[in-house]
């Protein structure tokens, strides 16, 4: 097999790509269930999947084949005509979240567009309610409810939004005023630092939303699949939300998003409202089916939940300063320096991810075993 020379990659890709990317020293070449190995062959137990999209692990073989099988059949024929799988996948999604109608795109961000759009043809009111340290995406709207000013200040002026502080619900209260169209919350903060709010927080915005006559937006593109050890982040609250939005950890690794709509919301939009050429393509939903199908039949919910209850246990052992999270989406504060972590962590064939600081993340594909486990832990405390 031919090897790729890094050095000499990483050089014609600093003239090849917009250098937009803060990427480590890493020429990844294969992966298979929860380890990728590199240009020279070294192997790595990866617990960052991806940003969370590796959910069913690299490479499964379930999608593998569906892939393939899709490929040979048809691969594209954009939206001017039906195609079957678009609809199967819509229908699972439906099953699963309880939502009425689903709008495909191709990425998290996208379908926090599609969501912003849906709301403004839904209500008739054009600003919106997030959460402080929120993220939501980077394209222009997206980015009006991402709450770090590094990522918005140089893209002024934007869409009109207020920040509210996660989990405070008299301060939602205020925030949500009425000429508030929608609230945007993750279920779980994940690129802030995996943070959890209470289920009353939750439920609270729900019912301020209803008072207010605004839409509740669960942006789930991480929390989604079984991330958190249920099938959706939601799930742990109880609470619908008008609209979801989806990625990630969809299609095993293929670029798909969706957003849900349920109730009155779900009948908002009108033939030519929004659109996408690549959209629910044939081959894309045939892996996300494909997906969908590991998760059910492994039991990949229930292993997130059992796994993520033993990696927090396991934790423990570092005299952390704090550990948060559900399932295998796990935050926790160290007090050294976690950049410096993440990197002698990967020279000991381990990948992980920080966040802050003093903060890495953990979001390992829900194949891992307590082993896979048992091996990252001791690495991070070597590290340390």
């Amino acid at each position: 097999m031919h090897m790729t020379d890094k050095t000499d990659l990483k050089k014609r890709e600093s003239r090849a790509i917009f250098q937009t990317y803060g990427r480590q020293d890493l020429l990844l070449v294969r992966g298979r269930k929860a380890r990728v190995w590199d240009s020279e062959g070294k192997e790595y137990l990866d617990f960052v999947a991806g940003i969370a999209v590796n959910n069913v692990g690299h490479c499964h073989p379930t999608v593998v084949e569906a892939v393939k099988n899709q490929a040979e059949r048809l691969i594209h024929t954009s939206n001017l005509y039906y195609t079957e799988n678009q609809v199967l996948l819509a229908e699972e999604l439906k099953g699963l979240t309880g939502m009425d109608r689903a709008y495909f795109c191709n990425s998290g961000a996208e379908s926090v567009e599609a969501a912003i759009k849906l709301v403004r043809r839904a209500t008739g009111k054009s600003k919106i309610v997030a959460a402080e340290r929120a993220f939501h995406g980077r394209t222009l709207g997206a980015l009006c409810a991402t709450y770090k000013s590094a990522y918005r200040e140089p893209f002024r002026p934007l869409l009109e939004a207020t920040f509210a502080p996660y989990n405070d619900i008299e301060a939602l209260k205020t925030a949500t005023t009425p000429d508030i169209g929608a609230v945007i919350l993750e279920p779980v903060q994940g690129e802030a630092g995996v943070y959890v709010p209470d289920v009353e927080f939750l439920r609270a915005a729900r019912e301020i939303c209803d008072d207010r006559d605004a839409l509740l937006i669960f942006d789930e593109v991480q929390t989604g699949f079984g991330r958190t050890g249920r099938w959706f982040g939601k799930e742990h609250s109880g609470v619908m939300p008008d609209i979801m939005t989806l990625a990630k950890a969809m299609a095993g690794g293929l670029p798909i998003g969706a957003m849900l709509a349920a109730g009155p919301a779900a009948e908002a939009f009108v033939k030519g409202d929004h659109g996408s050429t690549f959209a629910g393509g044939p081959l894309i939903c045939a892996a996300a089916l494909a997906t969908i199908r590991v998760i059910r039949d492994e039991s990949l919910v229930e292993r997130s939940e059992e796994m993520g209850a033993y990696l927090k246990s396991q934790l423990k052992k570092l005299e952390p300063q704090d550990i948060r999270g559900l399932g295998l989406m796990v935050g926790v504060d160290l007090s050294c320096d976690c950049k410096t972590l993440v990197e002698k962590a990967l020279q000991k064939g381990v990948l992980i991810n920080s966040t802050g600081e003093h903060t890495i993340r953990l979001i390992p594909p829900l194949v891992v075993g307590k082993d896979d486990i048992d091996k990252v832990v001791s690495v991070i405390a070597e590290s340390l």
